[in-house]
């Protein structure tokens, strides 16, 4: 015989399990519509942007990424899926009536004013010298063409030449063909504003994703701690400046943002009402992730646990989220091998292990869900685990406080990018006055690194929160928890373990803006929100670590909520200040449009010198929808040798074309013919430091000098 086991509540008690005990979550008759539209609204960005690369990949890999075919289409994706994701979000938290609509509005002005700050402070990095620049560039070809690989065009240099290479940073000449080096998900989620408005709109897009980033934070905010503090954890989020600076030019992890922290609200959504539409868009979006940064390969890995964990537990929102997890992992998978094969082989020394631990993982939770579904899951109660959650989180962050002192991470370059990027390292060296060691990686300082962002108060706040959470966790109390917190602290861990990127900054906090920063801000509010109840539940006189004792009010509540907020708001916003107001990369525009029409119609274009190849081949194939090619430089010398410009020149000529030649000063084009002066740019860009915070802005000057040569036969 079964027996069914029921639990009561006395009237006015709160359930333990709630996030915030002073906000109902049921989303029941009580909830207001605020409180249904705030749920609504911070789940709408990621069905959106799930709907765009759900179009856009197909006709991408089909070659007719054009707006007449990705528009209609996108039209009617978006309105299926928003019309049955939509009405399964419950939401996220009930709030006074009086107070109803102050976390929508407060969640909304703090996106607008995020948003038009970001656009009146966007960067115009179209000039390739890292990433922005490449996916820029990356975009502007798929608004221009909408298929993929990008032509060489030989035939304008005569048939080619054994001289001459197409390829250039983060384009990858593979046969006859050039391969852009990184996923396509950022360009196809910015393409559209070159549709739009050209390439001023391109870059604009990217403000508008910042702030829906922010409003995606604010919606796992408000379901996991309540909706009241979703304002806070935007704006602590909107004032880091990586968020900033993630936000003003084109990076893959603002997309990134909105699919995990807009898949993690759906699932949460799909875990309270037990509907199936929010775990599938939600693992769809999560497993996307891998369109966008093929290190999302690790981050949904938890996920993939996750999923395995509720078939176990026979919960019916588990076969939708494995579902979209697999379809969204295998969209991503299937770009990168077919249309990204050069990046993947470029990072093989990192990808495979990540490989095989995907594939440990996925065995892992295959046994594990088998073992629970036998025997049930198992009791973590017992040696009294959870009294070990703050010791060993405590211990955690004692670690990667103090690795500075037993270790210094070095890495042997393998291949010609990492001779590039040692020899970067040891001219920062050398400029900063350190000692010249041009294979340190500084991975050592990663848990400085994001105290430079957030502070060293948001930090050890970030600890108590995770350390408590974990400590519930193991009482099988806060279930909401157990996602996020496996997120959060897998990614966290692996990322400062091994950044994976050039560490000088701002440059190298791109990676701990993509999990770590805004999961240890969400643990940091978790920790103020519960010293607020705590102390809004004490017994005058009692200390709080005794318990809840009899009630003095709300206003000690407030202030020490008030407390707790401005020792996270405070120290970020200092931490940013140098930088929040500071233009970089001015008129990169404005000039590369300049150049395309000095190059002007019926023109092949040969690059001379090396770093105005690097820079400036694949802008000029894109933007001034030009054939161009570079003539190689010989090591040790400034510009490629005289014979083989002029030999290249003369076929280019017989071909039919105008010969233009580019260089970096007009001493390297002046021996072929009159000079002038095609692009030039004075402006700041972001600074590059190694051992401390970055603190402003360093000078960049670009040049481009142009020739026509006179064909003498």
């Amino acid at each position: 015989m079964k027996v069914k086991i029921t639990a009561t509540r006395a009237p006015g008690s709160r359930d333990r399990y709630s996030p915030d005990s002073m906000d109902d979550i049921d989303g029941g008759p009580g909830a207001s519509r605020a409180d249904l539209l705030f749920a609504r609204l911070t789940v709408a960005p990621v069905i959106l942007l799930v709907s765009w690369l759900v179009v856009g990949l197909p006709l991408l890999m089909a070659g007719v990424f054009r707006p007449w075919a990705a528009i209609p289409l996108f039209v009617v994706v978006a309105a299926v899926a928003l019309t049955f994701g939509l009405r399964a979000v419950r939401p996220a938290g009930r709030t006074p009536g009086r107070f109803s609509w102050w976390p929508l509005a407060g969640v909304l002005a703090v996106a607008v004013a995020f948003g038009a700050l970001q656009l009146v402070m966007c960067s115009q990095q179209i000039v390739v010298r890292r990433d922005p620049a490449s996916y820029f560039n990356f975009a502007t070809w798929l608004e221009g063409h909408g298929s993929l690989p990008i032509p060489q065009m030989r035939w304008a240099f005569g048939g080619g030449d054994g001289a001459l290479t197409y390829g250039s940073p983060a384009f990858y000449q593979r046969g006859g063909v050039l391969v852009p080096q990184f996923m396509a998900g950022m360009p196809l989620i910015v393409t559209p504003g070159g549709w739009l408005g050209g390439s001023y709109a391109t870059l604009a897009m990217m403000p508008l994703i910042g702030a829906l980033a922010l409003i995606s934070f604010a919606g796992v905010t408000a379901r996991l701690i309540g909706p009241r503090w979703a304002p806070v954890a935007a704006l602590a989020l909107g004032l880091t400046w990586p968020m900033m600076m993630i936000s003003r030019s084109i990076y893959s992890e603002t997309g990134a943002l909105i699919l995990m922290f807009g898949g993690l609200a759906l699932i949460l959504d799909a875990m309270r009402s037990g509907r199936r539409m929010p775990a599938l868009l939600g693992g769809l979006a999560l497993g996307l992730t891998i369109l966008v940064r093929i290190d999302g390969i690790r981050d949904v890995l938890p996920v993939l646990a996750f999923a395995g964990l509720l078939l176990a537990l026979r919960r019916r929102v588990g076969l939708p989220l494995l579902a979209g997890l697999t379809v969204g992992v295998g969209a991503g998978l299937l770009e990168a091998v077919v249309m990204s094969r050069p990046y993947l082989h470029y990072l093989g020394a990192s990808l495979r292990p990540l490989l095989y631990i995907a594939a440990a993982v996925i065995v892992a939770t295959a046994l594990a869900s088998l073992a629970i579904r036998r025997w049930g899951l198992p009791d973590l109660t017992r040696f009294r685990l959870p009294d070990l959650a703050v010791p060993a989180t405590f211990a955690m962050l004692a670690f990667f406080a103090a690795r500075p002192m037993f270790q210094i991470v070095r890495r042997v370059p393998h291949n010609l990018d990492d001779r590039v990027n040692a020899a970067f390292i040891a001219a920062l060296q050398r400029t900063a006055h350190l000692p010249l060691d041009p294979n340190r990686q500084y991975n050592e300082l990663s848990l400085h690194w994001v105290a430079w962002y957030i502070g060293v108060p948001a930090v050890l706040l970030a600890a108590v929160g995770a350390a408590l959470v974990l400590r519930d966790l193991l009482r099988r109390r806060r279930p909401d928890w157990l996602l996020p917190y496996a997120l959060i602290v897998w990614t966290t861990v692996a990322t400062l373990w091994r950044p994976g990127i050039t560490p000088d900054h701002p440059w190298a906090s791109r990676r701990l803006i993509g999990m770590v920063i805004p999961g240890l801000l969400l643990f940091a509010l978790w920790a103020v929100a519960w010293a607020a109840r705590r102390v809004r539940r004490l017994r005058p006189g009692r200390p709080f670590w005794l318990g809840p004792g009899r009630s003095v009010g709300v206003g000690w509540s407030g202030v020490s909520a008030a407390v707790g907020a401005l020792l996270i708001l405070v120290p970020t916003a200092i931490a940013s200040a140098p930088m929040t107001f500071a233009r970089t990369e001015e008129r990169e525009v404005s000039q590369a449009q300049k150049m395309c029409d000095a190059i002007g119609p019926n023109a092949s274009v040969l690059i001379i010198e090396r770093v105005t190849g690097d820079r400036f081949s694949q802008l000029i194939r894109g933007m001034c929808h030009t054939p161009t090619a570079r003539v190689t430089v010989r090591p040790g010398f400034k510009t490629a040798p005289d014979e083989d410009v002029m030999r290249i020149v003369r076929k280019v000529a017989a071909a039919g074309r105008r010969p233009v030649l580019l260089g970096a000063d007009g001493s390297d084009v002046s021996p072929y013919g009159p000079v002038r002066r095609v692009f030039h740019i004075h402006t700041r860009r972001d600074s590059s430091t190694l051992v401390s915070a970055p603190q402003g802005t360093w000078s960049l000057t670009i040049n481009v000098w142009m020739s026509d040569p006179m064909y003498r036969g």
